[in-house]
């Protein structure tokens, strides 16, 4: 499941730190593995662990602190709606109540196509900007309103050609 190419971009994370400290680079270890392969499985912290000589539940406890680490498949677009106070003020369960309306899922679940996950997510930091919502763990969307959800979902479908 690990390739080389992977553990070469393993490796040049590791460089980074002094060898007796090699086990810093975890996390970027776990982003590559997602990068890769959308989710961190078992099988992929047991080669983590190997690589920086730690012990698999050490690697293990770090992906399940974090809840930017798949720990199962998800679709093709995760959609994380924050749901802190301040976004829940200005919104922010609304939002994820109609994108669950739209999707046809509840949070947590993936469409059956496998296009979306479905999730609710801690401070994004942006709370000026709420309702706010994380798409990919890479692209912040801010006052998300039901319009701009669905011109959201729209435009990723048709991005796909699913419209």
């Amino acid at each position: 499941m690990i390739t080389e190419a992977t553990k070469q971009r393993f490796a040049r994370e590791v460089a980074k730190y002094p060898p007796e400290q090699k086990q810093s680079a975890v996390m970027a270890c776990l982003s590559i593995v997602q990068q890769e392969q959308g989710w961190v499985s078992q099988e992929s912290e047991a080669v983590i662990a190997e690589v920086l000589g730690m012990p698999q539940i050490a690697v293990h406890e770090v992906t399940t602190f974090y809840n930017m680490y798949n720990q199962q498949p998800v679709g093709k677009f995760k959609l994380n709606v924050c749901t802190n106070l301040p976004c829940q003020l200005r919104g922010g369960y609304e939002a994820l109540h109609h994108l669950e309306a739209k999707l046809g899922i509840q949070m947590g679940e993936t469409t059956p196509d496998g296009l979306f996950t479905l999730q609710q997510c801690e401070c994004l930091g942006a709370c000026a900007d709420a309702p706010v919502m994380l798409v990919n763990d890479r692209n912040m969307c801010s006052f998300m309103d039901g319009e701009k959800l669905d011109q959201l979902v729209d435009g990723l479908k048709a991005a796909e050609g699913k419209a």
